[in-house]
């Protein structure tokens, strides 16, 4: 196998379902869906770093098809039910991130919580392990099978569960502001914080469970901008490219 010289060997990048639909992740109205070049684009940050040698696991979301808290208040759908739409959203996006991520060269697998044998296999870390080993981009479906979980908190487990050095989180702004740098010009970036602090200022890096966890499990994070060409690798390799969040 290949042998790493970044700074970290293995990684849980979190991936906004919003990523994968172009006009989602910058803001437009009207998006939705997958955008083929905006899955591409991704998929060659990913594999650039797994082959280097780097152990990649992803979660990615499903916003680009749908939030169960986007349909909390419909009366005729039950909050739990549109939970499980979001989760099942999530194995759309996981297939077509896979499949790309192939194209470029490199082999990636999805592992699904929600069990769907026909298009992927069911998650099993023992499994979820050796595909990791092999060199395979492993692709987090389904949530964690659990309504009432975001995929942030996904994330933060699985990030647990496979031993990543750090969680990337993959945003649309460069990092962690104490105001929304879109409105605020003002806006004061953190180039790190604690997560501590990050619950007590509800600076909203991440859900509150899934940063308590982290913390808890002691997994530092690293909040980046994606859409920078190469901004993945160097996070990988422990650049400051964004807001560094750690325990202490």
């Amino acid at each position: 196998m290949t042998k790493t010289n970044a700074k970290y060997k293995r990684v849980l990048v979190k991936l906004s379902g919003e990523a994968l639909c172009g006009r989602c992740e910058k803001g437009e109205n009207g998006g939705s869906g997958i955008d083929p070049a905006a899955v591409k684009t991704i998929a060659n940050e990913l594999a650039a770093v797994a082959q280097t040698g780097v152990k990649v696991g992803v979660v990615v979301g499903a916003g680009n098809f749908i939030r169960g808290r986007d349909l909390a208040n419909t009366p005729d759908i039950e909050n739990i039910t549109a939970d499980y739409m979001g989760m099942v959203a999530t194995i759309i996006n996981a297939l077509a991130l896979r499949d790309t991520i192939c194209s470029c060269g490199v082999k990636s697998e999805v592992f699904s919580a929600i069990p769907t044998p026909l298009v992927c296999e069911p998650y099993y870390r023992p499994r979820v392990l050796e595909s990791l080993e092999q060199g395979s981009v492993v692709i987090f479906a389904g949530g964690t099978s659990h309504p009432g979980v975001t995929t942030d908190m996904c994330a933060a487990i699985r990030a647990n569960e496979i031993g990543a050095d750090i969680l990337l989180k993959a945003t649309k702004v460069d990092g962690v502001y104490d105001s929304d740098p879109a409105v605020n010009p003002d806006a004061k970036k953190y180039e790190s914080l604690t997560y501590e602090q990050a619950i007590a200022e509800k600076l909203g890096v991440m859900d509150l469970p899934a940063m308590a966890f982290s913390m808890d499990c002691d997994i530092p994070m690293m909040v980046f901008n994606m859409s920078v060409a190469g901004n993945l690798a160097a996070a990988a390799n422990g650049k400051k490219i964004g807001t560094m969040v750690t325990r202490k």
